[in-house]
């Protein structure tokens, strides 16, 4: 069996460092492995369309933001498959027969889906589309055969729900699709960054973000800005490690690498959150060295980008070579699903015979 991986992004603006250590540093180097037989990343905007209908202009203008964000990060076109979700339509057709292979109720169960439906107050009207987002998900995967999927923790109750209908469609109809598997960040503290404003998650909705594209002063005063531990009011104050955005930044970028030449006077993160426990710290110096790690990890991706947005003819170039090939693989894809369901048709010969003898 071919190792195949699909993930994708909602084009709802930039794309900002909850998505890079959550996923996108991890598909750079699932890319460069050289275990894949394909690599299909997913502008899916179809399915930012389910809560921005009213603004169409939001996702038409950060296509090309999510595009740019990829290609600074080190995707390479030439190894990996970029395509727009609405330029392929058999991404639709496949996610109307999924409909059938899952209940109502199932969908509002959903832990994503019940988080975002909250945070978007939708809860008295639900958009239609908006609620069978984890059927397009699953459409979006099973469509490229993929069976790895790199997601951040946050979208394992959409893999599961994947493979629910892959065994659903399986057992209805012989094996056709291929069950996917989700691929974790190596870290835990990278698997959900939180937001600067200490809040669980880091979003653009909410607007505690680091941008990957955000400019160094910019990155600093929002870094200097940080919720921290609240009860640190003085130098001297014991604080606490374990849920300090600050530390969990540390945790998932400092490496002892960046103490040798930032922070000499510690050899490592353990030391330095030792200290912090017994007071005698300020949250001023831990902010500047994440401030130093932070800066060093995106200075490359800022110059790439900066380079990239030199070429925008080139880089919807990309995009429309990518949508195409994605649509080819897709046709040939719904045509198996077809023949599997039984509802091709005009090239079932034995069903034309069958219904030919019987009429004459």
């Amino acid at each position: 069996m071919k190792n195949i991986i699909l993930t994708g992004d909602r084009p709802t603006g930039r794309l900002h460092l909850g998505h890079y250590v959550g996923s996108l540093k991890r598909r750079v180097e699932l890319q460069n492995s050289g275990l894949y037989n394909d690599i299909y990343i997913e502008i899916a905007d179809a399915q930012a369309l389910t809560d921005n209908f009213d603004n169409l202009d939001k996702v038409r203008e950060n296509v090309i933001e999510v595009a740019l964000d990829y290609l600074a990060c080190g995707i390479d076109p030439k190894k990996t498959t970029i395509f727009i979700q609405s330029g392929v339509p058999e991404l639709t057709e496949l996610t109307f027969y999924f409909m059938n292979l899952v209940t109502l109720s199932r969908l509002q169960r959903n832990p994503t889906i019940k988080d975002e439906i909250k945070l978007r107050n939708f809860e008295k009207s639900i958009p239609v589309g908006f609620l069978t987002y984890p059927v397009s998900q699953a459409a979006d995967i099973t469509l490229f055969d993929a069976n790895t999927i790199p997601v951040g923790d946050d979208q394992l109750p959409m893999i599961e729900q994947t493979r629910e209908i892959v065994r659903s469609f399986n057992n209805l109809y012989g094996e056709t699709l291929v069950l996917p598997n989700a691929v974790l960040p190596e870290s835990k503290y990278a698997q959900r960054l939180p937001g600067l404003d200490g809040k669980a998650k880091m979003s653009k909705s909410l607007g505690n973000c680091i941008y990957l594209s955000d400019e160094p002063e910019v990155i600093e005063k929002k870094i200097m800005s940080m919720f921290t531990d609240p009860n640190h009011l003085k130098v001297e104050d014991p604080g606490e490690v374990e849920n300090n955005p600050v530390f969990i930044y540390l945790e998932a970028f400092a490496t002892d690498e960046h103490f040798k030449k930032y922070l000499p006077e510690y050899q490592n993160l353990d030391e330095l959150k030792a200290h912090y426990k017994r007071g005698g710290l300020g949250d001023v110096k831990i902010k500047r060295f994440l401030n130093n790690v932070i800066q060093e990890e995106l200075e490359p991706i800022r110059a790439r980008r900066k380079e990239y947005e030199k070429k925008i003819p080139e880089v919807y170039k990309i995009l429309e070579d990518g949508t195409k090939k994605a649509s080819l693989v897709g046709k040939n894809k719904i045509e198996e699903v077809k023949r599997a369901m039984r509802i091709n048709y005009f090239e079932d010969k034995d069903l034309i015979n069958k219904h030919t003898e019987k009429y004459n």
